[in-house]
């Protein structure tokens, strides 16, 4: 097997796995940092807006290695997607696509299904609920949990820290809540 092909394809999950858990030690080691995609919308907000915000007011280039970190994950995400193309198809299995089918979701050509998230629904009701409101409800949780699920599950779950074992356990009620309660009014209504 070609390295193009082994990157193309997705990995099990006991490899992605422990290198995903590497990084706890590894930011450690190289100086005592911390993992986390949503800390990096701060330090933005701290460099470019530089407001009387007291939340905004600190020294935002000491973590600016999370920037570059967050630029990485922005790139590699764009090389992938233009360049690595999984040459297989997206797969769900048969109860997830009849559950999906009986909420009114139709199109399952990718992660994020276009009968949802297309760019076409932005400026409709639709657009608005998923879109604008769903995101306010996500950037407004995060901030209000003190980080993102990969700060709080990754980095704070094997720290051993007790808030983020509490904020992982509410993302997953918050999820499977969504999910099996609230995702199928929305699509009553839509």
């Amino acid at each position: 097997m070609e390295f193009i092909d082994l990157i193309r394809r997705p990995w099990p999950w006991y490899v992605a796995g422990p290198l995903i858990g590497l990084t706890v030690p590894t930011l450690l080691l190289i100086g005592n940092k911390s993992f986390g995609i949503s800390s990096s919308l701060r330090h933005i907000c701290a460099a470019c807006l530089p407001a009387n915000i007291p939340f905004f007011h600190y020294n935002w280039k000491k973590e600016i290695w999370n920037l570059f970190f967050v630029t990485g994950v922005l790139l590699g995400g764009f090389l992938a997607t233009r360049f690595l193309e999984n040459p297989d198809a997206f797969q769900l299995s048969a109860a997830t696509i009849a559950d999906l089918k009986a909420l009114g979701i139709h199109d399952f050509s990718g992660l994020m299904p276009a009968d949802l998230f297309d760019t076409a629904n932005l400026f409709t009701l639709k657009g608005l609920v998923f879109f604008v409101f769903g995101g306010f409800l996500v950037g407004f949780g995060t901030r209000w949990a003190g980080g993102c699920t990969s700060g709080h599950a990754i980095m704070g779950l094997s720290n051993l820290q007790w808030p983020s074992l509490v904020a992982t356990c509410c993302f997953m009620v918050g999820g499977f809540a969504m999910t099996h309660l609230i995702l199928p009014q929305l699509m009553k209504l839509f």
